[in-house]
């Protein structure tokens, strides 16, 4: 076993994984130390699951860059089907309206699924719930799910 960084290295690194909240930043972290602690590629990709190129990619990059480069950039998943001028009219309905007022039947306020089958009939785009709630999140809005209460028990027939 051949370690390759100080044990202050070792400590920096061990630090950043105990204080990373991301599992995938946090394997990242994980795969840098048991390296540096002196296994393999091979040996590092078989405990946590990545590949062996993945684990020399993530050393690599340390070299050049140092931990900074460990948490890679998000992914932004695919591009909006709306136009920007779409998103902008979408918005302006959520915050001026309630679905009933745009041909939803129902008495309800805005919910992602309504927001979909608002989105379906105006624009024939189809999108799932969790690309209504990034959407909304992009847009500005915060979205929360819908909570019950229940009724108090002395108010109950």
């Amino acid at each position: 076993m051949k370690i390759r960084a100080t044990p202050e290295e070792l400590a920096t690194i061990k630090f950043a994984m105990e204080k990373e909240e991301m599992p995938r930043v946090y394997k990242r972290y994980q795969a840098l130390y048991l390296f540096l602690s002196g296994k393999t590629c091979k040996e590092v990709s078989s405990l946590i699951g990545l590949t062996d190129i993945t684990v020399c990619n993530i050393h690599r990059a340390y070299k050049k860059g140092g931990l900074a480069v460990i948490p890679d950039k998000s992914i932004p998943g695919r591009p909006s089907r709306l136009t920007p001028q779409q998103l902008n009219e979408l918005k302006q309905v959520i915050l001026n309206n309630m679905p009933s007022d745009v041909g939803l039947v129902t008495n309800l306020p805005w919910t992602a699924n309504l927001i979909a089958e608002y989105i379906k009939r105006k624009y024939d785009y189809t999108y799932s719930i969790r690309g209504i709630t990034g959407m909304l999140e992009r847009l500005g809005f915060i979205y929360v799910r819908p909570t019950y209460v229940l009724a108090p028990a002395n108010q109950i027939k």
